[in-house]
């Protein structure tokens, strides 16, 4: 599939800076110019995509609910 084909308007482009591997679901931090995205997805998509600390990527955000609260 390619990023085109994604339907995600919000896309941030950096590189990852942290990859904490889980035995199902890992996080992957990623450094873009707004500050750290943090994304959870499978430890198989970690692997098949081979990522790694360093990987330029394009964090793409896809939400159908944003919560606020208040500091």
């Amino acid at each position: 599939m390619s990023v085109v084909a994604i339907n995600a308007r919000n896309q941030f482009q950096g590189t990852i800076k942290e990859i904490i591997l889980g035995p199902v679901v890992s996080e992957v931090d990623v450094e873009t110019p707004f500050g750290i995205v943090t994304s959870v997805i499978t430890t198989r998509s970690v692997k098949d995509l081979d990522l790694q600390v360093g990987t330029e990527v394009l964090a793409l955000v896809k939400s159908t609910e944003v919560s606020i609260a208040k500091l």
